[in-house]
């Protein structure tokens, strides 16, 4: 990995800067991508210390607002000509409904819109630096989501559990379709559930409970890494993979190509990109 480029989202604590680490370890010139200047700074600065790597960079935007990110992907290219890992990690559980700058509620703008959006703003570029790879993580919630394509913004109705699975399930879903798209062009894109990990973010009721059973960031950390790194999966795409690094079937619905094609035009309405995103068939 030794000179290769990387983004990863997330970063300022828990799975996004351990996985930074890791990827820093290998010598991988990580950009990570962080909501807050000071907590920025800190992950950046910790990262290069333990890994003995100068390279990691903070790289600043909140990914709850559309134009943040695209003002972070336009900071990213006018410095880095390539990227050749793109680690979708960011995620937020909140238990009230609420609705971002751009009015769209937050759990889905984030979890889902977030990734998609980044996503397809550097495309171009992965796949001039190709092979390349994109990972993104999921969660063992998909396997228990109800998907509402009529109502992805929980408008009618909103549970912080059911809103979380269901953008968990919706990562799958862009995944497998995103893995359709870029079949032929050196990009791979597959997903990551680490299991339960011990990080900064809420753990909804009642899951709270089990508390106890999750797992160090350390551990957690490392499914997506070796996602992210395996030579074992080169060429490897439209995959999931558990949190003992093995490919495991998702949830019945994210194989459902008309409903996968259905979701990637509401999230490209929804993002202002253009619904007409080339797909291989």
């Amino acid at each position: 990995m030794n000179g290769k480029i990387a983004i990863v989202t997330g970063a300022s604590a828990g799975m996004g800067r351990q996985i930074s680490l890791e990827l820093a370890r290998a010598g991988v010139t990580v950009v990570m991508v962080c909501r807050d200047r000071e907590r920025g700074q800190a992950a950046v600065a910790d990262v290069r210390e333990r890994s003995g790597n100068a390279g990691p960079e903070l790289l600043l935007a909140d990914l709850s607002s559309q134009q943040s990110i695209r003002s972070a992907v336009s900071e990213f290219q006018s410095h880095h000509q390539q990227l050749h890992l793109l680690v979708n990690n960011v995620g937020v559980s909140l238990p009230r409904r609420t609705e971002t700058v751009d009015g769209i509620e937050t759990v889905l703008a984030t979890n889902h819109l977030a990734p998609f959006l980044v996503t397809n703003l550097l495309l171009a570029t992965l796949k001039a630096s190709a092979p390349s790879r994109i990972v993104t993580v999921s969660s063992g919630g998909q396997a228990m989501a109800r998907l509402n394509l009529d109502d992805l913004q929980s408008s009618r109705s909103y549970s912080e559990i059911a809103a979380y699975n269901q953008t968990k399930l919706l990562n799958l879903m862009f995944t497998y379709e995103l893995a359709r798209r870029l079949e032929g062009t050196g990009v791979t894109a597959n997903a990551v559930e680490p299991g339960f990990v011990r990080t900064n973010m809420k753990v909804p009721f009642p899951f709270s409970f089990f508390s106890f059973m999750r797992v160090p960031v350390e551990k957690g950390a490392l499914p997506t890494v070796h996602v992210a790194t395996s030579p074992a999966l080169d060429g490897v795409s439209g995959k999931f993979f558990s949190k003992s690094g093995v490919e495991i079937k998702s949830a019945k619905i994210s194989y459902d190509e008309d409903a996968a094609r259905r979701l990637w035009l509401i999230s490209a309405e929804l993002t202002h990109l253009p619904a007409e995103t080339p797909r291989r068939t």
